[in-house]
């Protein structure tokens, strides 16, 4: 599963709902306290609750109720649901699709509690003709005596599987009424549903600038558990039976005892029953930590110390995710360049782009340098401001890059520039940065523009470039200026090339 959209509602500063894009490389840009972090703690909120856990205050104080809406969209969904070992069915079948035919779900928080419980909800287009439009939340025997009621034929019909009834009561109608329609999940099929699609839910880290050094949760240390739960999910198949195996033991005793008990006590035998508290969580039971020669835990090493270890652990994912196929993950970094030299943040930045065009591999990130907006595809960006008191997602607009500028200010850095490359557009960017980078991948000698800061690249518009070439604005600087553009109309005689 891959997400496709956040969506929030009357979370801390979004008050009306708002509904965010996701690429595979998706960068959050604007001022501080604009709400960029806001949107990577949200999804931790939805997918873990653990490092950023969901509270009252969170509740946006000009919000008119206190119900937190956080939602995710996902593509790329499974083919079948196995809800037992004699009934599969599917999110179409099943009417748990959006309009779109994407899967959406939102989760729900009443802030007015001190510690907000979820409420789990599928936002689909769904039955909503009368006998047809509370199936999923329906037990086996209500399910048959719906079929009864509307007649079906039950010699059609498997009345052991639920999906199999509820399919034939769907087929019953010829018009189903489909109507965007919230589901809660937390009954029934419907709930088990839900427990089985989690288990295909990408695993979503979040790596925060402000991480607290601890011992045990170093800014390290996350990654390490992330390794651990990827390395669980491989041999979980292997797991499930280890349990199986010592559950059926420990049952096994369990019971021998209570049936030794039934001949002392028979009123205590009968009030017990042997029954586990929880599943066991296997991740918590290996930790790992990075030490130096000198048995430094890496949390007392200094900040860019250790966000240079995160970066060659992201550049350890991309390689090894070359090599294998597994579950989906999401990354979330705030601000990257964090305590770093501008040739490392540099580094980072390409490290976090090739890791996003692995397969199965997202990754979202936030920064309030506009330095680092140049660097990213234009597909990717995401400017996060407020208009009118409104919060605004502004992306795929060619003006986005002024609009960064304008609000952050951009100082240009010519340090180490060796020439100018103007072109007409964005894409004519994004082409070059990928033609250069086959290409020095063939022969090193030949520049690669995604990492080699001796070339600048700059989108002029058709017009514009025209100008820049007759004027040659910038030529006090001294730089060899190279300028490609389309040849609309016959080229002019007067016009030179430099």
């Amino acid at each position: 599963m891959k997400l496709k959209t956040i969506i929030l509602k009357n979370f801390r500063s979004y008050k009306d709902e708002v509904r965010i894009p996701i690429n595979d490389l998706t960068a959050f840009i604007g001022t501080n306290d604009i709400g960029k972090s806001t949107i990577l703690e949200a999804l931790e909120i939805f997918f873990n609750n653990t490092i950023v856990k969901i509270d009252s205050s969170d509740a946006c104080v000009h919000g008119d109720k206190k119900d937190v809406r956080i939602g995710c969209v996902f593509e790329n969904l499974p083919e079948s649901i196995t809800i037992d070992s004699t009934s599969t069915t599917n999110l179409k079948d099943e009417y748990l699709l959006n309009e779109e035919g994407y899967l959406e779900i939102h989760k729900i928080f009443d802030c007015t509690m001190k510690n907000p419980k979820e409420k789990v909800y599928a936002i689909a287009n769904y039955p909503s003709v009368e006998l047809a439009n509370d199936l999923l939340l329906l037990k086996n025997t209500d399910l048959i005596k719906r079929i009864k009621e509307l007649n079906i034929d039950e010699k059609t019909v498997d009345l052991r599987t639920n999906s199999s009834m509820r399919r034939a009561i769907y087929n019953k109608f010829d018009d189903l009424k489909l109507t965007r329609t919230e589901i809660q999940l937390n009954k029934e099929d419907a709930k088990i549903i839900w427990n089985k699609l989690k288990e295909n839910l990408p695993i979503f880290a979040l790596f925060q600038a402000d991480r607290p050094s601890k011992d045990d949760d170093s800014e390290i240390q996350d990654p390490m558990k992330l390794a651990v739960i990827e390395a669980i999910r491989t041999v979980e198949e292997d797991l499930e039976k280890i349990k199986s195996i010592v559950e059926e033991r420990v049952y096994d005793v369990a019971n021998r005892t209570l049936s030794k008990l039934q001949e002392m006590a028979p009123s205590l035998a009968a009030e017990l029953s042997p029954q586990f508290k929880n599943d066991p969580k296997w991740e918590s039971l290996f930790k790992l930590t990075l030490t130096s020669d000198e048995q430094i835990p890496i949390n007392k090493r200094g900040s860019g110390v250790r966000r240079l270890i995160l970066l060659n652990f992201f550049r350890a994912e991309v390689e090894r995710k070359q090599q294998i196929d597994n579950l989906p993950v999401i990354y979330a970094i705030e601000e990257p360049e964090t305590s770093q030299h501008p040739s490392n943040q540099q580094m980072i930045i390409n490290s976090l782009i090739t890791l996003s065009e692995q397969k199965n591999c997202q990754v979202i990130l936030t920064t309030h340098v506009p330095g680092l907006a140049g660097q990213l595809p234009l597909e990717s960006l995401r400017f996060v401001k407020i208009n009118e008191g409104q919060k605004q997602i502004l992306m795929n607009n060619d003006e986005i890059y002024e609009e960064i500028a304008n609000s952050l200010g951009v100082l240009p850095d010519i340090n180490g520039i060796r020439a100018l490359l103007f072109v007409e557009g964005t894409n004519d960017v994004n082409f070059l940065k990928h033609i250069s980078r086959l290409l020095h991948s063939k022969d090193p000698s030949i520049p690669d523009l995604n990492s080699d800061n001796r070339i600048a690249t700059v989108p002029l518009g058709g017009s514009s470039l025209k100008e820049w070439v007759k004027k040659r604005y910038l030529s006090g600087l001294g730089y060899p200026e190279i300028y490609i553009f389309d040849r609309d109309y016959e080229r002019p005689k007067n016009l030179k090339a430099y």
